[in-house]
């Protein structure tokens, strides 16, 4: 092997590689954010990505050359991380690139000229990859360059065909890889082989743009792409074994260590791999803050969430048990604020967002961590392999647990978690929760903190007044400040004065439209952040722009509709209290267009008789035509009053207070009608437990009882004509079908019995007698688990001493098993239930039951000979 080439530091190679180009006439340009303005792409994963409108000729650019340090994120490896010895999240990609102007030969011979003569790369220690087809570059690495045919690898599209997604900018490249080990010869060169070779540079030839339909044509320029993995090229040149123990990221692992009380040196596998992870996320974490990102639960903010909540699951497992990730962000920040001064500049803001997350995080993950033990060791002494979905989304729901993170921990276990059966369990959620608005996004709540000071907060005068003559103080376009916008685009609109009332006290925001001088907006909803209505809608035509004068109009009749919901919880609070008892409180409520919803403090389910109760008595005061008082009293006189607040809710010194008198008095800002009269009905749905002591009923009232009287008319209808019976005959003729089902379905399961009873018979030919035993293994057609166990029962008594175990596929897809044993054969120590339970784990399921009988099942089918002769085999040598 060749003398090693010379140590740089990380900060020296991402230097010496910019200086390179810029004495090539390339333009030094600053990395960009990691937000890319290319609206496709959810975060910057490439080098090329700020460059892809001028590759497009979308774009004219100032310079024909360019030169860049990158930084970029990718999260689609996330679980090699760690793991591997290169894998990230958090990368800088050296880059150099030309806008039509030089192309496949230039690039080429720049890229061997840095390699081997700055870096100082030995060329017999470099291999490099061509697309298979591209002739022309395999030509010029060995007639220009030099380098020897055998060192130049042919390599097909998945490798050596570069785009950066399914559509855009793409191109054939070529890799040049580093050979730790150039003593094993030129034969059989294997590039897949990363215990000797490291791909440290790609130099891509960007000459198409692919469609939707994966068609190619041809760029209007051809156009040179290049990226050199810095942490890589850290790692040869600084003689460590991976990209972590390099000085971008060990300082930021050797903090965290230190922190645990660990020497990263002694560490097993195990830690160094948790020690990566959170040197690696932190880096990521760091840079997106400083970028402006913030925590949620979509889209770039979900991704920096789940790396914060990963990295405290990676404290936790190497033994950090308190707050930690500000002290290792410390340290990633002084790496970074040389080439990023924008990480220090935005050092308060990293370690607020950081310390928020993990102070969150930290107070649901001990209680989650302690469930999804019990879950794992319930799981596993049924003799399964995996977590239910529903048990994954509980720990999503209740404990903050991403399915990333029950998958990682399952996995440690030797587990896995049914991701649809979890998809199910989300997609019902979100079905519950359709009337229940989005929060705010916090692109716009990030934009009017920019704004606050120059704007002054939103008048609501949508209590008296339907419309309004108004200014636009604000116009947002993605949660990003514009001066205007056209029609067809999604707005967000900040008004001086609305008649809009913003999503508040579990009544929604209201919707109507915004006119003006040639121009529509329709708005869907309206959200309060801090003192500003924010105006969610869609531009249906014209331009608005900043400082415009509009009339706000909202939709009268969703607002009567949201009144007279919200109305009807203040008198069913009330009812409840009067019917049910008077200790009852509200835990939470949310009045929408079409019905209500009310969760109250109650430690057991309300009978028929008392639902009944209470919706006669708000119907009673419905009619009896009460008034409404509305005034704003100080909060002692307001509760010296009697008028009922929210528990733990937080009021002025100031409040509002909602008065029909004579029946409910309470703190409330919502809109309401100025008459019970105005509600006209009031209707329960259900009632029903959503959470230990917490009830929870659904209503509809007022215009939205049509509605709802209009579903059941139509199904009672359909009903009737189905089974030609009259409205009030079907609850008759329902029982007369469902006693009829029962009655078939008890047949049936005879039959099925009778009929495996039968076919049980021919299995004695195949008994094999072991000494005194006889063993009896075999497969079924077709025979459900309780046949199954039917048929092994009535075998095994007619074998007398001895064990009989069957296998089944009752239904595509499924793997039923029975073991049934004699008592001598227990004797022998086989027990049934350990027996086919580990039989079953062939079959990728489990089970288990009593010594003497068991059941289990199983997912492969496909495996159930296996199972059956691993059980032969084992019965024999036991019995033997």
């Amino acid at each position: 092997m060749s003398d090693y080439p010379q140590y740089l530091s990380g900060n020296d190679i991402r230097q010496k590689f910019l200086d390179f180009y810029a004495q090539r006439g390339h333009q030094i340009l600053p990395s960009a954010s990691l937000v890319p303005e290319d609206p496709t792409v959810l975060l910057t994963i490439a080098g090329m990505l700020p460059f892809k409108p001028i590759f497009l000729g979308q774009r004219t650019s100032e310079f024909k050359r360019a030169t860049t340090s990158q930084k970029c994120i990718r999260t689609n490896d996330i679980e090699n991380v760690g793991r591997t010895k290169r894998h990230h999240t958090f990368f800088e990609m050296l880059g150099n690139f030309s806008f039509g102007d030089y192309f496949k030969e230039q690039a080429i011979a720049w890229g061997w000229e840095l390699s081997t003569k700055v870096f100082g790369l030995p060329p017999e220690q470099l291999v490099v990859s061509v697309f298979e087809e591209d002739d022309e570059a395999f030509g010029i690495w060995r007639d220009k360059i030099g380098v020897q045919e055998a060192r130049i690898k042919r390599m097909g599209a998945d490798d050596n065909f570069w785009a950066s997604g399914p559509t855009g900018p793409c191109g054939p490249c070529s890799e040049i890889y580093y050979d730790f080990h150039p003593e094993r010869g030129d034969d059989n060169i294997d590039l897949e082989d990363d215990s000797r070779f490291i791909e440290f540079y790609n130099l891509v030839f960007m000459q198409y743009n692919r469609d939707a339909e994966g068609n190619l044509t041809p760029l209007a320029n051809k156009n040179i792409d290049t990226g050199m993995g810095l942490e890589r090229m850290a790692q040869i040149l600084q003689r460590v074994p991976n990209n972590y123990e390099t000085d971008l990221i060990f300082p930021i692992i050797k903090t965290a260590a230190e922190i645990a009380g660990i020497d990263y040196a002694k560490a097993d596998e195990k830690t160094k791999v948790s020690l990566k992870v959170i040197g690696d996320h932190i880096r990521a974490v760091v840079h997106m803050i400083a970028d402006e990102i913030r925590a949620s639960n979509v889209g770039r903010g979900y991704i920096l969430r789940r790396l914060i909540r990963r990295v405290v699951r990676h404290g936790r497992l190497i033994g950090i048990g308190g707050e930690f990730t500000t002290q290792v962000a410390e340290s990633a920040i002084a790496l970074s604020e040389s080439a990023y001064p924008n990480v220090r500049q935005r050092e308060n803001a990293i370690k607020a967002e950081l310390q928020r997350e993990e102070s969150r995080f930290l107070k649901t993950l001990e209680r989650g961590e302690e469930l999804l033990t019990e879950i794992i060791q319930q799981v596993q002494s049924k003799g399964e392999t995996q977590i239910s979905g529903e048990s994954a989304f509980t720990l999503y729901d209740t404990y903050g647990f991403p399915l990333e993170l029950t998958q990682e921990i399952a996995a440690e276990n030797n587990l896995t978690v049914d991701e649809a059966g979890f998809d199910t369990e989300m997609q019902k959620q979100v079905e519950r929760a359709k009337e229940a608005h989005k929060t705010i996004d916090l692109t716009v709540q990030g934009s009017l903190d920019k704004l606050a000071e120059d704007i002054q907060a939103t008048e609501f005068i949508g209590y008296t007044q339907p419309v309004a003559t108004s200014k636009v103080e604000v116009l947002l376009v993605s949660g990003v400040s514009q001066e205007e916008a056209e029609a067809g685009t999604d707005v967000q609109i900040v008004l001086d004065q609305t008649p809009f009332y913003a999503e508040s006290g579990g009544q929604i925001g209201d919707r109507g439209y915004l006119s003006g001088d040639g121009v529509l907006v329709t708005i869907h909803d309206v959200k309060k952040e801090s003192d500003f209505f924010v105006h969610f809608g869609r531009i249906e035509r014209g331009t608005i722009r900043v400082g415009d004068t509009v009339t706000a109009q909202i939709d009268q009749a969703c607002r009567r509709r949201l009144q007279a919901n919200h109305t009807a919880t203040h008198l069913l609070q009330a009812a409840l209290k009067k019917i049910v008892d008077d200790s009852i409180s509200q835990a939470g409520s949310l009045v929408s267009f079409d019905r209500l919803r009310f969760d109250f403090n109650c430690p057991r389910a309300l009978t028929p008789d008392e639902i009944h109760q209470v919706e006669e008595l708000v119907n009673s005061w419905i009619a009896e035509a009460h008034s409404a008082k509305v005034e704003i009293l100080p909060l002692a006189e307001a509760k010296a009053r009697g008028a009922v607040a929210m528990f733990g809710e937080k009021y002025g010194e100031e409040v509002r207070v909602i008065d029909f008198q004579g029946v409910s008095m309470e703190l409330c800002g919502g809109t309401h009608v100025s008459n019970t009269a105005e509600i006209g009905v009031f209707k329960i749905i259900s009632e029903a437990g959503v959470a230990s002591g917490v009830r929870r009923i659904e209503a509809v009232s007022g215009p939205a009882i049509l509605d709802y009287l209009n579903v059941r008319d139509k199904v009672v209808k359909d009903l009737s004509d189905r089974f030609k019976v009259k409205p009030e005959e079907l609850p008759d003729r329902i029982t007369t079908l469902q006693n009829e089902l029962r009655t078939s379905q008890k047949e049936l399961e005879t039959l099925k019995s009778q009929l495996a009873i039968a076919k049980s018979d021919s299995l004695l030919q195949t008994v094999e007698s072991i000494g005194d035993y006889k063993i009896l293994v075999a497969k079924m057609e077709g025979v459900d688990p309780e046949s199954l166990k039917t048929v092994a029962e009535r075998l095994l008594q007619k074998l007398g001493n001895g064990a009989v175990v069957l296998g089944s596929v009752p239904e595509e897809g499924k793997v039923s098993l029975v073991a049934a044993f004699s008592s001598e054969v227990n004797k022998k120590g086989l027990q049934a239930g350990k027996f086919v339970g580990a039989i079953a784990k062939i079959c990728g399921g489990g089970g288990g039951g009593r010594p003497n009988l068991a059941q289990a099942g199983g997912r492969d089918a496909s495996k159930l000979p296996l199972a059956l002769e691993q059980a032969q085999n084992e019965l024999r040598s036991a019995l033997g």
